[in-house]
């Protein structure tokens, strides 16, 4: 059976349709064909493969996760020998590589996986130690106890060994004392406390104030310090208090001390026949007290004041004691300074107005009579000052001038001499401080005096004054004082007392609760136009035992020497004490 008559004429038609196109074309181009050039983007299977990444609408950012395959196309493997061939296509005027991730200001979680929380659940990165550091703690979580404060440490050298103290069992501290209760505010950060077995005081308002009392006995074979001993049982109550400010400016400091030694035995009222040169009860008080306050009126200019008070006897031994006496005769010395002190850059001055005033009360006699002591009681008007400069620290050169004039309340003693004199003293030295070492102040100077009857010479000579204070240790500590004073006598013909006094002290603690203290102390006393010359040894040992802040045992042994150059004035004697002291 043929086929139909219209099926060969239709397939011829479709062949001359599709050849017919391709003729004229092939004709009207005068140019030669090229093939186009096969690249991996015409083999890439994904959707959008042969458009280029960096021109896709959705193309992926820095720090966006990577899309589904069948989302963004697949970059070319960049180790195909194909790609090496081609010179890497820039795009976005050269800012990266095609191919190339384009990076647009700060990338999502920059620095959070180090300091914080990270979006990106990345590994937290861990600080850099250096070595020794100590490693931080990791942070508590919501349900952990709040951790006790603990003082922060500076970066140092690692100890090889923590002191015993740190192990030690230690009584617990409540929180709200420590400092550690959450919301409580900031205590006040305390002083470094040097002794640790002082006396800690109390808070009045802005005052702190301190006190304490010693109680002592024991025997003394010469209270009277005759040439031939007596001794007698002895005691000794000795009160303190020191009341010192805490303002950020200006200052006030009272400072008050006294002692009362009591004698169980009396003295002989009569030696050989004749009246004692000793009273015959020995008993003895003796205060020294001082209030100091400054007014600061700007940085530099302060303005200064005193007020001082001095109560006590005659030394025991001293000519001026008069003989056939029932007791000593008590005076007081009392009176003020005011000044000011003024400060230029290194430079300083200090200067200041003196008054002072000294009684006495009437002597008792052994017969019940009384003497009057009016001829030895006096006012004295005076002014002091001072020029120092700050040379460097530590080092401070001074310069020291006073002068004064005493006016007796009777013109002539009771020896017919007329005592009225003017007088005062210079002297030049320097305070220093070596690194807590070594601290003080050392001078040396002139000191003389004139008086009005021309039958008492002047009274001069070179002076001494200092206070030194070496630690040599942690444990031990070294002191040393000198002063020089110009004193009043009733001895007939005699201007004057020039007393001078050097005393050595050591201090050693075996334990913070167990010290030492050994002193020597030498002096002389040259009482002028009397061709009398008095020199005194004292040799001292303490032995303290602190129980705690409030209770001290304190034992002493003490051995005085009065070496005179007159016959039958030199005396010794030696002191036993045992006592406690009570402070707060």
């Amino acid at each position: 059976m043929g086929s139909p008559p219209g099926t060969g004429r239709s397939k011829r038609a479709h062949f001359l349709r599709a050849v017919l196109p391709c003729l004229m074309l092939t004709a009207l181009e005068s140019a030669p064909a090229l093939a186009q050039s096969l690249t991996p983007d015409l083999f890439n299977p994904n959707r959008g493969g042969f458009a280029a990444p960096e021109t896709l609408p959705t193309r992926r950012t820095a720090g966006v996760p990577q899309a589904p395959s069948d989302a963004l196309p697949t970059l070319p493997d960049p180790n195909d020998p194909r790609r090496r061939q081609q010179p890497p296509a820039i795009s976005r005027a050269g800012q990266s590589p095609a191919g190339q991730v384009p990076t647009y200001g700060l990338p999502a979680a920059n620095v959070a996986s180090g300091s914080g929380y990270d979006s990106l659940n990345r590994k937290r990165q861990q600080p850099k130690l250096y070595p020794g550091q100590p490693k931080p703690k990791r942070p508590a979580g919501p349900d952990s106890k709040v951790a006790p404060a603990t003082p922060e440490r500076t970066l140092g050298p690692p100890r090889i060994a923590p002191p015993p103290s740190e192990t030690a069992h230690r009584t617990p501290v409540p929180p709200a004392m420590a400092g550690n209760v959450p919301g409580q505010p900031l205590r006040r950060r305390l002083k470094l406390d040097e002794d640790p077995f002082g006396a800690v005081g109390d808070y009045a308002g802005s005052f702190l104030i301190k006190g304490g009392l010693e109680l002592s006995a024991g025997y003394d074979t010469n209270p009277a310090r005759l040439n031939r001993p007596v001794g007698s049982p002895a005691y000794v109550v000795a009160p303190d208090l020191l009341v010192v400010s805490d303002w950020e400016r200006h200052a006030l400091v009272a400072d008050l001390r006294g002692s009362f030694s009591g004698y169980t035995n009396n003295m002989p009222a009569t030696i050989n026949g004749f009246a004692s040169p000793s009273p015959v009860e020995v008993d003895r008080p003796d205060f020294t007290g001082h209030v100091d306050g400054r007014l600061d009126v700007t940085r530099d200019f302060k303005l200064t004041s005193q007020l001082r008070l001095r109560l006590a006897t005659d030394n025991p031994g001293s000519p001026n004691v008069q003989a056939g006496l029932q007791k000593f005769p008590v005076y007081a010395a009392y009176g003020a300074t005011v000044g000011f002190d003024q400060t230029f850059n290194r430079f300083q001055v200090a200067a200041g107005a003196t008054v002072d005033r000294t009684a006495y009360t009437d002597s008792k006699l052994i017969d019940g009579s009384t003497f009057a002591n009016t001829d030895r009681e006096f006012n004295q008007y005076g002014g002091v000052g001072r020029f120092s400069y700050d040379l460097k620290p530590g080092l401070k050169p001074f310069l020291e001038i006073q002068g004064d004039t005493r006016v007796h309340d009777q013109a002539a003693d009771r020896n017919g001499y007329f005592r009225d004199s003017n007088g005062g003293y210079a002297k030049v030295g320097s305070s220093f401080e070596f690194s807590r070492i070594l601290t003080g102040e050392i001078s040396i100077g002139y000191s003389a005096r004139n008086y009005v009857d021309p039958r008492l010479s002047q009274l001069a000579g070179f002076l001494t004054t200092g206070s030194l204070i070496w630690n040599a240790s942690g444990l031990t500590t070294v002191k040393f004082f000198t002063d020089t004073q110009i004193a009043e006598t009733t001895i007939p013909g005699s201007s004057g007392v020039l007393v001078r006094t050097y005393s050595a002290e050591v201090d050693h603690d075996f334990r913070r609760w167990l010290t030492a203290v050994g002193k020597f102390t030498y002096g002389t006393l040259d009482y002028q136009n009397q061709n009398r010359n008095d020199k005194t040894y004292s040799l001292e040992s303490n032995l303290i035992y602190k129980l705690n802040r409030n209770i001290w045992i304190k034992g002493t042994l003490r051995h005085d020497i009065l070496d005179s150059n007159v016959a039958g004035a030199s005396s010794s004697g030696t002191v036993v004490m045992l006592g406690v002291r009570l402070q707060n």
